[in-house]
């Protein structure tokens, strides 16, 4: 059973019938012990990092996502569900994140030729290995919607990377703990394969 952590996010309905389209069962909650139970947990996110932290201590969502970490249950975010999983945001200095990964999730520069937020398509690179990225050809497309970016702090956790103005960490792999800033689940077949190689983890 994949459980997907319900904190009001925006994107939770599009993962869900990609999980389904892939023969999985999915449950949407944010209930403790189900969480625990789940074979494998998803935070999806669309929206604010302040808002996302806060709705994520209202429901005392924190010390159990810290408990499913701990207990090497694989463990993927999504979108601003990687940005969560770091320290710090700029789009909110007064918040901590979760700080499971260490790293800077900053601004992308204001740029004349291209626009921000970066909403369409890219190509990925692969710095290292990546259990997310096996069968998956390196300058593959995927889709991004984001106008903050991560600088992961160990380089070495960094498995896809892409460039839009500066250069992106686009995907972070680190024991049982996966994310992507893109989104897999509107990236056609290449996302579906991404989100394949979690579930088979």
């Amino acid at each position: 059973m994949i459980a997907m952590i319900d904190y009001d996010a925006g994107n939770i309905k599009s993962v869900e019938k990609a999980l389904t389209a892939l023969g999985e069962t999915v449950v949407i909650t944010r209930d403790k012990d189900t969480l625990l139970r789940a074979d494998k947990v998803i935070l999806p996110g669309v929206g604010a990092f302040g808002d996302a932290m806060a709705k994520l201590r209202k429901y005392e969502l924190e010390p159990v996502i810290h408990e499913i970490v701990d207990r090497q249950t694989p463990f993927m975010g999504i979108c601003l569900g990687l940005q969560l999983l770091f320290e710090a945001s700029e789009e909110a200095p007064e918040v901590s994140g979760l700080g499971i990964l260490k790293g800077r999730i900053t601004k992308i520069p204001e740029n004349t030729a291209l626009k921000v937020p970066q909403i369409g398509w890219n190509s990925l690179k692969f710095p290292n290995r990546g259990k997310l990225f096996e069968g998956i050809a390196e300058d593959s497309y995927v889709y991004f919607v984001h106008s903050y970016y991560l600088q992961a702090e160990d380089p070495k956790i960094v498995t896809a990377t892409t460039e839009y103005v500066t250069h992106i960490h686009a995907s972070v792999e680190k024991g049982n703990v996966y994310a992507c800033q893109f989104h897999p689940e509107k990236s056609s077949d290449v996302g579906l394969k991404i989100l394949k190689n979690f579930v088979s983890l």
